[in-house]
């Protein structure tokens, strides 16, 4: 029997402003395995990066379950939600995020900060090490500003990495590089997500990024299409099914 960290069910999401409203995700169901790294495809407005926010408890779903770890997050109050954000899951989006009057290592700090105060020197250390690990430790005192895009990138990774999440979720993270740098920061991701028994989901529109995954989930108008188990099937099967664009919920 599979371990899942995530179990979405029924996932419904709909946005309303005054007399309007549009519904984004339309009864999604959703298992994702531990230690596993998933990557979520499909068409400019299926709804990939909403489900993603939604399961990264970023945006309520407007009804439906996530569960995580076993536990019920779906309708906990805001400051519940944040605080297990904060000790539980990393974030690294296609923007990095991060602020520009603070160095890379002080940027890295900032989610154990907010969650536990200054960090001890054991901590900075960690950060320091994940610098190390990543490539970017010489860049440590740097401003953002005074960085490369990919050094930018592997600092929010290893923003991501501090307080040790469980779950990582990216949205583009390479998005916004060229292709070597993407493929080095995604290689890196890979490499990281093994190391520390992390589940990584992934979004992004690049097919040959999505075969990376053990997994390939697609949506089409919000709603889930198809998903590949790359492990199972293999990657030349994989691909073949991804070659025929057609799909349908």
């Amino acid at each position: 029997m599979a371990d899942n960290i995530i179990s979405a069910k029924n996932l419904n999401k709909i946005y309303a402003s005054g007399k309007m409203s549009a519904q984004v995700l339309f009864d999604i169901s959703l298992e994702i395995e531990r230690n596993s790294f998933t990557a979520l495809i499909g068409p400019s407005g299926s709804g990939k990066s909403t489900l993603l926010n939604c399961l990264a408890l970023l945006d309520p779903p407007t009804s439906g379950s996530i569960v995580i770890d076993g536990k019920e997050q779906a309708g906990k109050d805001v400051n519940s939600l944040s605080k297990y954000r904060n000790e539980r899951i990393g974030f690294v989006f296609q923007f990095h995020y991060l602020l520009p009057e603070f160095t890379a290592l002080e940027n890295i700090l900032i989610p154990f900060n907010i969650g536990k105060g200054q960090a001890p020197a054991n901590t900075v250390k960690e950060a320091e090490r994940l610098m190390e690990r990543i490539g970017i430790l010489m860049e440590k005192n740097k401003y953002p500003g005074e960085m490369s895009g990919g050094q930018q990138q592997r600092v929010s990774i290893a923003r991501a990495l501090i307080n040790k999440p469980g779950i990582i979720f990216a949205d583009e993270p390479t998005g916004n590089l060229d292709t070597e740098t993407g493929g080095s920061v995604l290689s890196l991701m890979k490499e990281i997500n093994a190391e520390n028994n992390t589940t990584l989901v992934m979004v992004t529109h690049d097919r040959d990024i999505a075969l990376k995954a053990d997994r390939v989930v697609e949506l089409v108008n919000g709603r889930i299409c198809r998903s590949i188990n790359i492990k199972s099937l293999g990657l030349k099967e994989a691909e073949k099914l991804l070659e025929n664009r057609s799909c349908h919920p």
